[in-house]
């Protein structure tokens, strides 16, 4: 139960570090006219070729899925985006988890899902470049370690992805469904643990529910500092007398885990590098931040584009659709917040992260059986399917209308505030 608990909180910090900084991104591009004028520009051009060429061009028919573009596919990514940008406003973690299974509801083979998140995520990095104030706190050694490995795990990741597409389809999409079903499943069962025992306690807490990483240097940071295994890298020098060091190695290691995962997932790497370096590589924060924001770039470049975009696994105009939905959504998520108890948005994050499991789990039984790997009845699976994609949408839409709800009852209040 110690080490679950242990887990939790590392994917928990994980999750939060990530949304911490889309919410930074978003606010960046929104707040520049400049930047907003460039994604302008960016989706025209897409939107107009999509139209004209929807059988032909990469990203449509020869991505395999969907089978042609139309305007009700770009629209749902809207909404996708937007209910990712929802709740990783409010809730301050997981919206990023559920873009790949949503996208994935909505029909679009798993292989291009997770490709058009990376570039989605990678197109939102390199426009909110206003985070470059940070990089000040950058380690330069530990960003070259740790870059150099997160771009081998893309090749690694990148390649058992399009290795299990060439192989079989449906492989490629039990294989994303099952590591999806078992992370979401896994989060979204500890946070319902946690949220009820918060309930259950006498003055519940009811402020901020984002949590963050804890302080201090870990027992196992400790221990992997004092393995001196060359070539050793310095860091932290402004906060600690002579600084800290750890094995390139070692750092190197993480990067490569963080690449296979970003290039799978489609989640871009950045909610797990935060914790990795804090909690097992004793790096402070504010290093850990400016890292962070140079390996989302960097990885989420290097997956979707090297790994994805080459092959056709990327759905531009769907990417497209994502950032204006989730740039809309992060605002008013993050704005509600003001007005939301702390202990509701900790029962929506369990609630929302479930759904995402159980959308993803229901998937399994008729994959299985396509794959002839079990003998069960096709009818059923497919109504175990299909009852799962309609839960899924409706606690999506369920929290959004909450959200939008609390958002608009609240309003004076919140103008009052700005």
């Amino acid at each position: 139960m110690g080490f679950g608990r242990d887990v939790f909180e590392f994917l928990k910090a994980a999750s939060v570090a990530h949304a911490k900084w889309d919410l930074e991104v978003s606010l960046s591009i929104v707040r520049s006219k400049k930047r907003l004028a460039i994604l302008g520009l960016l989706v025209l051009p897409i939107l107009l070729i999509n139209f004209a060429f929807a059988a032909d061009i990469i990203g449509s028919k020869t991505a395999y899925a969907p089978a042609f573009y139309t305007t009700q596919i770009f629209v749902v990514s809207i909404f996708v985006g937007l209910a990712a940008g929802l709740i990783t406003g409010c809730i301050g973690a997981g919206g990023g988890f559920i873009i790949t299974p949503a996208l994935m509801a909505a029909g679009v083979k798993g292989i291009l899902a997770v490709g058009t998140d990376l570039f989605h995520i990678f197109a939102k990095a390199i426009m909110g470049t206003a985070v470059h104030k940070k990089l000040g706190n950058v380690s330069g050694k530990l960003a070259i370690a740790f870059l150099v490995g997160s771009l081998g795990g893309t090749v690694v990741g990148g390649a058992i992805n399009t290795g299990l597409y060439n192989k079989d389809p449906l492989l490629s999409e039990m294989f994303i469904s099952s590591i999806y079903a078992v992370l979401l499943g896994f989060l979204g069962f500890y946070a319902l643990f946690d949220f009820i025992s918060a309930t259950r306690k006498s003055g519940a807490d009811s402020g901020d529910a984002h949590g963050g990483p804890a302080s201090g240097t870990t027992g196992l940071a400790t221990t992997l500092q004092n393995l001196k295994i060359a070539p050793m890298i310095t860091f932290d020098e402004d906060f600690v007398p002579g600084g800290k060091q750890i094995s390139g190695w070692i750092v190197a290691a993480g990067g490569v885990v963080v690449g296979i995962l970003a290039a799978i997932m489609g989640v871009g790497g950045g909610f797990v590098t935060f914790p990795m370096f804090v909690y097992i590589f004793g790096v402070s924060s504010m290093t850990t931040v400016g890292t962070d924001i140079l390996q989302i770039i960097f990885t989420a470049g290097a997956a979707s584009i090297g790994q994805y975009a080459i092959y056709g696994y990327v759905f531009y105009t769907l990417a497209m659709g994502m950032l204006i939905g989730s740039l809309l959504g992060i605002q008013i998520g993050a704005l509600t917040t003001k007005v939301v108890k702390g202990i509701q948005i900790r029962g929506f994050y369990a609630v929302s992260i479930i759904a995402g499991f159980i959308n993803r789990a229901s998937t399994l039984p008729k994959k299985l059986v396509e794959l002839e790997m079990v003998n069960l009845d096709m009818g059923l699976c497919s109504r175990i399917e299909y009852v799962g994609n309609i839960v899924f949408w409706i606690v999506v839409a369920c929290f959004g209308i909450w959200i939008f709800s609390k958002f608009f009852s609240n309003i004076g209040k919140l103008r009052q505030e700005a």
